[in-house]
């Protein structure tokens, strides 16, 4: 029976200490961070200056009523001893003094940074300065209004920590009953002289106690408060970065991003949409697009849309075509889905739109490009079928063929070869980009080199070519075996589009820092339209002719000109002749040495 006893006496003790560490321990460094000693800090400075100027007008109250009290005795005053009643105005004159000095005190660096030095100093000045005037008078003063007054004020207008509200109060009263045992002092009252009252002390005990329970908890409230909002401003930063992330992407997203309401209106729109609609800010779309109908080129698109919603809940890859602001039509593709509360009831759509004009268009060009395989290479394959199934038609086992007919066949398969190498051509330059071997060169050398392969060509044509093309000209940073196709498409270009006795003129002459090249023909001119196109992926001329062709040639000396950081163009027109231009880049070196000659 001892031993569970022991037990639950030990179990009992284990619990209440746990308690007593919870409520009254001092707190952890986790709990108490530096921002909240700081916040506490400031709080407490703030507290003080107004708790001083309470205290300075109370002591004036009671300074003034002492002053009433030499002049006009007062009979609740007789009750207290002599020593007392002559005397009170010269301690409360020593506490004013010190009040104000405890006031020069707050503004210094000192009182900011230490305001809990100062309240202890401030407290113990006011309470000891009586206790010291009766002691040199040689009594005991159990200050009994004067001590709820200190500490009850303290406590309503500083109540944070209870530590030195502690302290004061145990420094006072170590004092009090301190010195004056040690002194043998009594109190000046005749029915209570003994220090050691039961009542006074249980009243003192019970009064600092309270005080000092009610800081404590107000301090934890005030700490846990504080944590709570650390959190909710942390939590909050949280969700600012994340709305931020957001918005960066909703803003900086290249497709499209919206909400719309199932009435047809948008309800948000980034500014991605806004360009696919030809507006330049995000407001202007939700502003104006009060029907959604009206955007689409074909109005039952969005009819079409909706009962999509309706069915699946979301739509993917929906093309249609819109107008935009300024009335010209573009594609679009959307990607969105139904949004819906927690009742199954439809708030709005959510989704992307991407403009997919361009694609519509490489799509259209892909069916041209079929269009032109199965005309420009069909033909040549058909031409030589017909003439190898006349030649099995005849009944002769020995079948001789002549050198005309051998000769078309080379020449048929020859075109088809070409065509074929131009195709894989425009497709690694479409995808790859064209690929230069870059070196100083001397464009003189690669226009003769061009001249003399297209010797045959040109004769048969009986065109005649002037080469005003200069020696003297700076090298260029180019790939010259590029620069040749460039030269040699231009020139078969004109051979192939002009009637025979074409004149054909290549110049090339410095502008600035690049060469200016320009091959000129004296036949039929180009229109306007034509031009415009001309450098297209699959363009052919309307003067093509019965040539056969992809009309790829001009398309590939885009692509390489661009390579080499040139431009290119055509200043034509009809029945006016052609000019072919482009532009090259000199040698970094070479342009040096200009420079060097110049200076």
């Amino acid at each position: 029976m001892g031993k569970v006893a022991r037990m639950l006496i030990s179990t009992q003790f284990t619990t209440v200490q746990r308690w007593w560490r919870k409520t009254f321990s001092a707190p952890t460094t986790d709990e108490t961070t530096t921002l909240y000693k700081a916040w506490r800090n400031h709080f407490l400075w703030q507290r003080l200056r107004l708790w001083l100027w309470l205290v300075l007008i109370c002591l004036l109250s009671f300074t003034l009523r002492d002053i009433y009290g030499l002049f006009f005795p007062l009979k609740e005053l007789e009750s207290l001893p002599e020593v007392l009643r002559a005397k009170s105005l010269v301690i409360n004159v020593a506490m004013l003094a010190s009040i104000i000095i405890c006031f020069a005190l707050h503004k210094t660096k000192l009182g900011r940074h230490r305001p809990d030095l100062l309240f202890l100093g401030s407290s113990w000045s006011i309470s000891l300065a009586s206790q010291l005037f009766a002691t040199i008078r040689g009594f005991a003063l159990p200050d009994t209004i004067g001590w709820s007054l200190l500490f009850l004020s303290q406590a309503v207008l500083m109540p944070v920590c209870w530590i030195i509200h502690l302290l004061c109060q145990v420094g006072v009263l170590i004092y009090y009953f301190g010195v004056n045992t040690a002194l043998g002092l009594k109190t000046p009252i005749p029915e209570h002289a003994e220090i050691y009252n039961v009542t006074f002390i249980l009243y003192i005990f019970w009064f600092c106690a309270i005080c000092d329970i009610g800081v404590y908890l107000y301090d934890r409230l005030q700490r846990s408060e504080f944590y709570a909002r650390q959190e909710l401003e942390s939590a909050y930063q949280k969700l600012k970065v994340a709305e931020a992330k957001y918005r960066s992407i909703f803003e900086n997203a290249v497709e499209g991003i919206f909400q719309s309401s199932p009435d047809g209106r948008y309800i948000t729109a980034n500014p991605a949409l806004a360009r696919i609609y030809g507006y330049s800010l995000a407001e202007e779309v939700t502003a104006n697009f009060t029907d959604i109908e009206q955007l689409y080129v074909d109005p039952n698109r969005r009819a079409e849309f909706v009962r999509l919603m309706e069915k699946y809940g979301s739509v993917s890859e929906f093309e249609s075509q819109i107008y935009r602001r300024d009335g010209s039509i573009v594609w679009i593709s959307e990607k969105a889905y139904a949004v819906y509360d927690e009742h199954l009831k439809l708030l709005y759509y959510e989704g992307l739109i991407e403009d997919i004009t361009q694609r519509k268009q490489t799509e259209e060009e892909l069916r041209v490009f079929f269009h032109a395989v199965s005309h420009d290479l069909r033909n040549p394959v058909l031409g030589s079928l017909m003439v190898l199934k006349n030649l099995l038609s005849r009944p002769e086992e020995n079948i001789s063929i002549s050198r005309s007919i051998l000769e078309r066949m080379i020449q048929s398969s020859d075109r088809q070869l070409n065509l074929i190498n131009s195709l894989m051509e425009a497709y690694v330059s479409e995808v790859q980009g064209v690929i230069l071997q870059r070196q100083s060169v001397q464009l003189l050398a690669v226009v003769e080199a061009a001249i003399a392969d297209l010797e045959p060509l040109l004769a048969q044509n009986q065109a005649k070519l002037i080469n005003l093309v200069s020696a003297d000209l700076p090298l260029v940073n180019a790939d010259p075996t590029q620069l040749w196709r460039v030269f040699s498409n231009l020139i078969v270009n004109a051979l192939k589009h002009n009637p025979p006795e074409l004149v054909l003129t290549i110049n090339a002459i410095r502008k600035d820092d690049m060469i200016y090249c320009t091959v000129s023909d004296n036949g039929m001119g180009i229109s306007q339209q034509q031009s415009d196109r001309l450098f297209d992926l699959y363009f052919r001329g309307a003067s093509i002719g019965n040539s056969v062709g992809l009309g790829l040639g001009l398309y590939l000396c885009k692509q390489i000109i661009n390579a080499h950081g040139g431009e290119i163009g055509v200043n034509s027109a009809l029945d006016a002749g052609a000019t072919f231009w482009f532009t090259l880049p000199i040698s970094a070196s070479e342009a040096s040495a200009q420079t060097f000659r110049k200076i």
